[in-house]
């Protein structure tokens, strides 16, 4: 089959598009014939290389896809072939109540084999059923960011209806996911972008308040547009460059949560502002399958939609990573098997 490669930690010039060993089906796998893929941030950070990431190489990357079930193994129950589905990239004990607290909890594509390819076998538990109306395109790019979103506001911030929230990059991957949630849960959204062109796409998908953080400071806007209270709630994925403002942006009491962070992983915090405000901070990492379900019935019933910036080849994803890289546009960027196209 063919597939994506990184050979090597390091740029874009490290990516491949060729040939590579067609995947073993075990007896619980699932055999994809890949249709739709997406690029997130995870693929930037696992191609350049991360502490403690220590990968077999050629790797094939992609935490986001979807397909039909071209073979099942002989222990799966839940699938067969012609079915749709697309891919729950977090691999954890289905025996804990919340899986994603497993010591030995990974995701498909950064730790382990990706789905950048014509055909992916993957786990039946790590599959989601997809409706044969949905779009390729939509079921190839969801799964990843809706869940990281909803688990964030709904299951770990335990969000209620009336209060405020700052999503930060809200037409990012992560941030167009919790604009969406946050607008669906009855909160009252304060959103940041960096041109019109996002900002626009923010108040079109549930923003009450939009802040433009290249022309102005988007804490000093937040307690301007609150009378200085601060918001609740702080969906936080950038890191170092905004962390600071993003504790000032809090009511006391607020919950800042984090998923992650693209701008670098280490920030300055203000600990005085954290005890005398009271403020939580709040970890979270993907969802569990009950949690994908939840969320990803209201994608395929178009409640939520992704923001798709652009949509290539295969054999061009070197280029879809550098328009993540660049900030080119805004939304996912999602890949297709050159023999799709």
């Amino acid at each position: 089959m063919k597939a994506v490669k990184v050979t090597e930690h390091g740029d874009t010039d490290v990516i491949e598009y060729g040939e590579y060993p067609d995947p073993e089906v075990g007896r619980g796998d699932v055999l994809v014939d890949i249709k739709a893929a997406a690029l997130n941030h995870l693929d930037i950070w696992t191609r350049r290389g991360m502490p403690g990431l220590d990968l077999e190489m050629p790797h094939i990357p992609g935490s986001d896809g979807a397909g039909v079930v071209e073979e099942v193994g002989e222990d799966v129950t839940r699938f067969e072939e012609g079915d749709h589905v697309a891919v729950s990239a977090g691999v954890g004990d289905l025996r804990m109540d919340d899986p994603t607290l497993d010591p030995n909890f990974h995701i498909i594509g950064e730790h382990v084999t990706g789905v950048h390819s014509e055909y992916a076998a993957l786990p039946e538990e790590n599959l989601i059923p997809v409706p044969e109306d949905v779009d390729w395109t939509v079921a190839g790019s969801s799964a990843l960011v809706f869940q990281t979103a909803w688990r964030m506001l709904i299951e770990r911030a335990e969000l209620d209806a009336g209060e405020k929230v700052l999503v930060l990059g809200a037409s990012g991957g992560v941030g167009h996911a919790a604009l969406q949630i946050a607008d669906y849960a009855g909160a009252e959204v304060y959103a940041t972008g960096s041109t019109e062109a996002k900002l626009q796409y923010a108040e079109d998908h549930g923003a009450d308040y939009v802040c433009n953080y290249e022309e102005e400071n988007f804490a000093d806007w937040v307690r301007s547009e609150t009378d200085g209270r601060g918001v609740d709630v702080v969906v936080e994925h950038v890191g170092a460059p905004t962390w600071q403002d993003s504790l000032k942006s809090l009511t006391k009491g607020g919950r800042l949560v984090t998923c992650g962070g693209t701008g670098g992983g280490n920030p300055e915090t203000d600990i005085p502002r954290i005890f005398w405000n009271q403020l939580e901070i709040i970890g979270s990492t993907m969802a569990t399958p009950e949690q994908v379900d939840d969320v990803m019935g209201l994608v395929w019933d178009g409640t939520f939609e992704p923001a798709i910036r652009e949509e290539l080849p295969m054999s061009e994803t070197a280029r879809a990573h550098e328009i993540i890289e660049n900030r080119e546009g805004f939304g996912k960027v999602v890949v297709r098997p050159d023999s799709e196209l």
